[in-house]
């Protein structure tokens, strides 16, 4: 039986790659995205022209993860229509480029919004359903900026990434009794198939933007030139929709809680090995084991 999917932020990159790669494996997907009767239209019309092209069941869907109201909204067409959602993927996020200084504080509240409150708004609309079941796959896109190598003037963008992988990893446990899975995967830097650079958000602070410029004026075109020299040059972001689809397609109870896809090594997969290596040891001198992995109940 086919998997019913959603995934959040799934007009462009990661998501509208996933989304494509899932429904090629046969899953029926829906493509979150906002304003699709607006800004995202060209997008909703590139799903549906696929999904014809090649056969397969892509459908955009109108889901605001800064909305309650239309995440709800969403879940619940897919629920009548399915009964089900057997996947989630958390994919929605926004980046900003700059000095941390620059940005103010309701700019860092409105960044932490979409990359870790969203995913809060939507696991209170799909979990239920997936505990009620008993079974289920949530996975997290992270980013190696949460323990890797960290350039600077993207202070705001890794705090909240972090932050959702704390979050994640917490969930992981919690969910495991009600036989819900968790994967977190854990893409690198991609200067290919992605628009984080181009769309990325600057400080609304001028002023403090201008100071900074005296002292690390052309240092995000270095940053952005040096991950690019790192990277292979077959170096794509379809690795990492094609891992995502790996681990969906695997059965139950053999999806690895973290891979990382990171062309330019920057050191993450190091880090985070010991890191689960010691949430692992912890779980299990407390006599807590059993919430390493899901299991049905």
């Amino acid at each position: 039986m086919s998997n019913v999917i959603v995934i959040t932020g799934a007009s462009s990159g990661f998501g509208a790659l996933t989304a494509r790669a899932l429904a090629g494996a046969g899953d029926t997907v829906h493509a979150g995205m906002r304003e699709t009767a607006g800004r995202n239209a060209p997008r909703v019309q590139d799903a549906a022209d696929y999904a014809s092209q090649h056969g397969v069941d892509l459908r955009a869907i109108e889901l605001d993860v800064n909305s309650t109201e239309s995440v709800a909204a969403a879940v619940t067409a897919i629920e009548a229509e399915h009964g089900r959602v057997d996947v989630l993927i958390h994919n929605a996020g926004h980046m900003v480029v700059g000095p941390a200084e620059a940005f103010t504080p309701e700019q860092l509240a409105e960044l932490y919004d979409v990359n870790v409150l969203s995913t809060q708004r939507v696991n209170r609309a799909v979990l239920p359903g997936m505990r009620r079941r008993g079974e289920g796959l949530v996975i997290w896109v992270s980013s190696s900026s949460v323990k890797g190598g960290t350039p600077p003037y993207l202070a705001p963008y890794f705090a909240a990434k972090a932050g959702m992988d704390s979050l994640a990893v917490s969930y992981a446990g919690e969910l495991a009794r009600w036989g819900v899975e968790t994967s977190i995967v854990v893409p690198g830097s991609f200067t290919n198939g992605t628009n984080h650079f181009a769309h990325a958000g600057r400080p609304r602070d001028a002023a403090v933007e201008a100071e900074y410029d005296t002292r690390y004026a052309g240092l995000m075109d270095q940053v952005a030139t040096k991950l690019a020299a790192l990277a292979p040059p077959d170096a794509d972001a379809s690795l990492v929709s094609d891992e995502i689809a790996r681990i969906v397609a695997l059965p139950s109870g053999e999806r690895p809680f973290r891979v990382h896809i990171d062309p330019a090594d920057d050191g993450s997969e190091v880090v985070s090995a010991v890191a689960d290596r010691v949430r692992r040891e912890f779980l299990t001198r407390v006599e807590l084991a059993d919430l390493l992995a899901a299991r049905r109940p």
